[in-house]
């Protein structure tokens, strides 16, 4: 019987696009991944396949960071058009203002791109520190958006934020520690001019996910219920309560649990209802942030995972605070949240080439038997000979204690390198036998359920999981992984990724399923002379600015990637960011390359007046080196 061609939907069902693609990720027919990058079927289709080809054409190497910047502008517009159809629906008598927080992804193309988008929105920017306030003033030009303040601040940091509302933003200044607020009230008597204030409360209300310890009484920032209670009297007491215009929460990144939020927001709103009875005429409610990301595509409460959607997290937002502000008969707040994750997520990917395949089992050393050859080798080859359906389960234990007491005749001197070998290649042949044979079995022992994911081979990829993906290391993130192209084949390789790092921890062996996580991925076989590209998605929040210097790689080739329905191949790429060049990342750590240059100069010469090397050689030797220190840190 003919096996059943495969197709585009059965390569879906590995590696659910459609689910954490949300839209802006499909496969076309050439069996290549694309981007929708209006989420509209009929609109613009990029083929990731045909952007690698353009950055080849115009010498952009890989590893690289591709930017869909038509998805961060989708994504903006999605977020502000769906809160204004609910506060319509609603009846809300607030508005929504959104922030988007620049932690998430401070590059200065994304923020611009932001902000360019939510210009009919009065989308605003949130700062948490010195630095992004000075970026925040520079790009936040819109009179009518907001200006979020967050972090713990020092004079200077107060100074900057009353420098912006002499100059006529809308910034509010969040207080997260009772003494801010005693220093910013001293330094705008100074500057002469009255502060807008916003005051941040600890939620009993925990998160749900990785960042739960954002909310509850030990949270690292914001006031507690008598703080909150201090901070309203001691501005009633120098008579500048009519400041105070916001009132914040935040109980963390990536909720997972929509009840989470519900929970939330009557808390808030109910502390916000009490303060405003207090004369405190609030304004505004800054729910935080904590709109999360599907990223394993399972729409469930897993950490990587959230079970609702944007449309139910906005109806839960607004109908939950008209309700309590309606029974506490106080004015609806204007709304602000500060969604970062779920504005810049999808807009941009790590793209990597597989440059090798890394082996774990060896089954190529000669195995034949030779005269006096030790028992233990022959009795694993004999093994060899016996495995069925039937048996395996016994052969695989057999064969795993012979390998045991080889290791240990090895070591006490009783047996040589080569029967040692042998005996190693024989388990690996009894080991893939085995596998094997299970598929032909209706019932796998537990033991043997995951030996196929033991023997994978590893690909591996020209890209530094700590530079490009570093909350995979750091914290488990799962983050979705698809080969770009050959999506209309079979991938007949289970597989897991390491980075070219000399570090264990840098590799990928955990992939998104539906039910569970799995160790491996598939893959398809690596062809000679063809490239293979893989792709590591939702990469645009945190991972393009946390990524670090491990081994000195440091940042990667970055293009920016524009949709245009009048080019034939729907897209252009509009900018190239070049990565690290080793003279910088050398330059970051202290060195100075260009004194380095000088030494290997120098000792060259020596070389060459001893007659060692030629003058010409040394020339080239000499160039060789200065070309090394120019280049990118990666793989050629």
């Amino acid at each position: 019987m003919d096996k059943t061609p495969w197709t585009i939907e059965d390569s879906e069902k590995i590696y659910h696009i459609s689910r954490w693609g949300d839209g802006y990720f499909t496969i076309n027919e050439k069996g290549n991944l694309s981007v929708l990058p209006t989420k509209d079927p009929k609109g613009p289709r990029i083929d990731i396949a045909e952007v690698l080809e353009e950055m080849k054409k115009e010498q952009i190497t890989l590893p690289a960071v591709i930017r869909f910047h038509d998805i961060l502008r989708s994504q903006v517009k999605l977020l502000n058009r769906t809160f204004r159809e609910v506060i319509e629906e609603s009846n809300y008598e607030g508005r929504f203002m959104g922030v988007y927080p620049i932690k998430v992804n401070q590059m200065r193309e994304v923020v611009e791109e932001i902000v360019d988008a939510g210009a009919p929105y009065h989308f605003g920017l949130e700062a948490g520190s010195k630095p992004e306030l000075l970026s925040v003033l520079a790009l936040n030009t819109n009179k009518h958006s907001m200006t979020i303040l967050n972090g713990y601040k020092d004079d200077e940091y107060l100074k900057l934020a009353l420098l912006g509302l002499k100059m006529g933003r809308n910034i509010i200044v969040v207080i997260e520690k009772f003494s801010e607020l005693v220093s910013l009230l001293k330094l705008s008597e100074e500057m002469k001019i009255k502060p807008v204030i916003g005051l941040r409360c600890k939620m009993s209300v925990k998160g749900r996910g990785k960042w739960a310890e954002s909310g509850g009484d030990r949270a690292k920032f914001g006031l507690t219920i008598p703080e909150l209670i201090q901070a309203v009297e001691y501005l009633k007491s120098r008579d500048l309560l009519e400041c105070l215009k916001l009132f914040h929460f935040h109980i963390g990144s990536q909720i997972t649990d929509i009840r989470t939020v519900k929970d939330a927001i009557y808390e808030g709103a109910r502390i916000y209802a009490k303060l405003f009875k207090m004369g405190a005429e609030i304004r505004y409610m800054d729910v935080g942030g904590g709109l999360g990301v599907d990223y394993d595509g399972s729409r469930s409460t897993n950490e990587s995972s959230i079970n609702y959607t944007l449309n139910g997290y906005c109806e839960d937002i607004v109908y939950g605070l008209k309700q309590i502000c309606d029974l506490e008969d106080v004015p609806h707040p204007n709304i602000i949240t500060e969604s970062g994750r779920f504005i810049t997520a999808h807009h941009s990917c790590v793209i990597s080439k597989v440059v090798d395949k890394i082996e774990t089992s060896f089954t190529n050393f000669e195995t034949k038997k030779v005269t006096d050859e030790h028992h233990l080798v022959t009795n694993m080859r004999e093994l060899t000979q016996e495995i069925n359906p039937e048996n395996s389960q016994n052969i695989y234990n057999e064969s795993l204690q012979i390998k045991e007491n080889a290791i240990n005749a090895f070591r006490l001197g009783v047996i040589s390198l080569e029967e040692r070998a042998k005996v190693e290649t024989l388990f690996w042949m009894i080991y893939k036998r085995v596998i094997q044979e299970l598929k032909n079995t209706e019932f796998v022992p537990e033991e043997l359920l995951h030996l196929e994911d033991h023997i994978a081979p590893q690909y591996l990829c020209n890209f530094s999981i700590f530079q490009s993906a570093a909350d995979s290391w750091a914290i488990d993130q799962l983050l979705p992984v698809a080969p770009i192209s050959r999506l209309n084949e079979e991938p007949i390789n289970l597989c897991s990724l390491a980075d070219i790092t000399c570090d264990s921890d840098g590799k990928i062996d955990k992939f998104i399923d539906i039910e569970e996580t799995r160790k491996t991925i598939p893959l398809h076989d690596l062809r000679p002379n063809e490239e293979y590209h893989v792709g590591l998605f939702l990469t645009g929040a945190y991972q393009d600015v946390m990524g670090d210097m491990h081994n000195l790689f440091g940042r990667v080739n970055e293009v920016h990637v524009f949709s245009d329905e009048n080019d034939p191949s729907d897209f252009y790429i509009e900018e190239h960011i070049r990565g690290n060049s080793a003279q910088q990342v050398l330059s970051t750590m202290q060195y100075n390359p260009e004194y380095m240059a000088h030494v290997i100069k120098k000792n060259i010469d020596k070389q060459v007046q001893r007659g060692k090397i030629t003058p010409r050689e040394g020339v080239k030797l000499v160039d060789f080196y200065e070309e090394c220190l120019n280049s990118y840190t990666y793989l050629k």
